[in-house]
């Protein structure tokens, strides 16, 4: 049986064919992909056993009881099929080739998922003969790795193990990270402040490789619920559609589009609503389509359209337009969003002035990959049921790590405390009535409400001095037998 560390490390192995040679942003696509292909390749031959064992070998009876498996593969197309081809020289061809037969005979679940991931790619995985030796070491490394469920030590290994991957190439990824990844920890921390319930409709409309929305699901217990998503780009909105299917949340439609420019989740032509909306959007995206926010057929932007340099509350704006009457939406953002003037802070006003904000909670620097900049969450609330606004500052609460800080288990905890009791804490939170917010002008920038500044004990001038005139004497003294010895010496 394989456990969580042991499959981790092998999958991770599996990379060192690119890694150095190629960007992680670019071989994660490659590296996924295989690691999704070979597993469902070895549940299905788990499942062939299974049946030939139970029919005995009746092969009609075998063939229809695998038609009816989650996914269907053709001969041609399994991990094995292109293994036993990986001397052609066309091999990045010939993976393309079964990757549009696999797609083909799972149209309802798969259509255009690997449409973006092009094994035959000369730009990213180099010419003929670097690309085959590369592939095929890549197959190599994954030829071993038996993923069969009957030799796995747990349902949610695999789904795991695509988390584990997606974390390290973002660590790697440098900038790009932040497209397609947010950090586990934070992911934890925002799904537990929005407090999901069984039943609930969950959506995240920045979803990059899905991490955030399946820990969000993960917060309710037996999974009961219905997962929506957005995602501008191709290869990453293809990554969240395999983590769904590998977290076995199959039902979870995922979009690909611009969110704000074109919102794919819609009902009777108006956009679709939602009891939770989750989102880690980028920060402060510049062109995010001002021009067309005015013509905008859903009405978002009544409040004010945000600057076109800057669409933070653009972002923040649709999450708000698409929660029901009770939902809530947790959403991270860079601070300036914060206290930012000119029309964000008119849109800011009227959010708070409709008491949808509820809390703001300050976190650390350097937790995000790509980025050493500090970041708040905000959460709103349709239902809040007091006219108070809670910030939080958890900006010293963290552990340093080799490349980023993180957030301990006990610090989130004490987050969640606070802002479930919305309780104040001397140097830690407050608890703000909206009229003391708006006498501050509808600024949030949390220090003008959380004073953490920390007081000198005072300096006793006397003791000082004659500890100055102490080391001065010494220091004297020190000279003197410095140029004895020297003169002893000859100099």
């Amino acid at each position: 049986m394989l456990d969580q560390d042991t499959i981790n490390k092998q999958v991770w192995k599996a990379c060192d064919t690119f890694r150095g040679t190629i960007d992680a942003a670019q071989y994660k696509d490659y590296i996924l992909t295989m690691l999704f292909v070979k597993y469902i390749s070895d549940v299905l031959k788990d499942k062939r056993a299974a049946y030939e064992e139970k029919y005995d070998g009746n092969e009609a009876r075998i063939a229809r009881a695998m038609s009816l498996e989650r996914f269907t593969i053709p001969g041609s197309a399994t991990f094995e099929s292109f293994y036993a081809r990986r001397n052609q020289a066309d091999l990045g061809e010939v993976i393309n080739i079964a990757l549009e037969e696999i797609e083909e005979a799972n149209r309802d679940k798969l259509a255009g998922v690997f449409r973006n991931i092009d094994f035959a790619k000369e730009s990213n995985l180099g010419q003929t003969k670097d690309r085959n030796r590369r592939l095929k070491n890549l197959l190599n490394d994954f030829k071993d790795l038996d993923l069969r469920p009957s030799n796995l030590a747990g349902n949610d290994v695999i789904g795991d193990a695509y988390e584990y991957l997606i974390s390290n190439f973002a660590s790697d990824a440098g900038k790009k990270a932040g497209e397609f990844y947010t950090p586990s920890r934070v992911s934890t921390l925002l799904a537990k402040l929005v407090e999901p319930q069984e039943g609930n409709r969950i959506c995240d409309p920045t979803c990059g490789s899905g991490s955030l929305l399946i820990k969000t699901a993960k917060e309710v217990g037996n999974r009961n619920v219905s997962l929506y998503g957005q995602e501008a780009n191709g290869s990453t909105w293809a990554l969240a559609r395999m983590n769904m299917f590998l977290h076995e949340m199959d039902n979870a439609t995922i979009e690909w589009g611009d969110t704000i420019n074109t919102p794919k989740l819609l009902e009777n032509d108006s956009l679709m609503t939602f009891d939770i909306v989750v989102a880690n959007p980028p920060f402060s995206l510049d062109k995010w389509g001002a021009e067309n926010a005015p013509a905008d057929q859903y009405k978002r932007f009544f409040r004010g359209t945000p600057p076109k340099s800057k669409g933070d509350y653009a972002f923040i704006t649709h999450m708000i337009e698409t929660l029901n009457e009770h939902g809530r939406a947790g959403v991270v953002v860079p601070h300036g969003v914060l206290f930012r003037g000119g029309s964000e802070g008119k849109i800011r006003k009227k959010f708070i002035e409709e008491n949808l904000l509820s809390a703001v909670v300050g976190l650390p620097a350097n937790l995000f990959y790509g980025t050493g900049i500090p970041a708040a969450i905000m959460i709103f609330d349709k239902a809040k049921a007091d006219d108070q606004l809670l910030f939080i500052d958890a900006s010293a609460d963290f552990d340093s790590s080799k490349n980023q800080n993180v957030l301990t288990s006990d610090h989130i905890e004490k987050i969640l405390t606070t802002y479930r009791q919305r309780s104040t804490i001397d140097k830690y939170s407050y608890l703000a009535p909206l009229a003391e917010v708006a006498e501050n002008d509808y600024n949030l920038n949390i220090p003008r409400y959380v004073d953490t500044f920390e007081e000198e004990e005072p300096v006793d001038i006397a003791a000082t001095q004659q500890e100055i005139k102490q080391l001065k004497s010494e220091l004297k003294a020190v000279e003197a037998e410095l140029a004895d010895y020297l003169k002893q010496l000859g100099y």
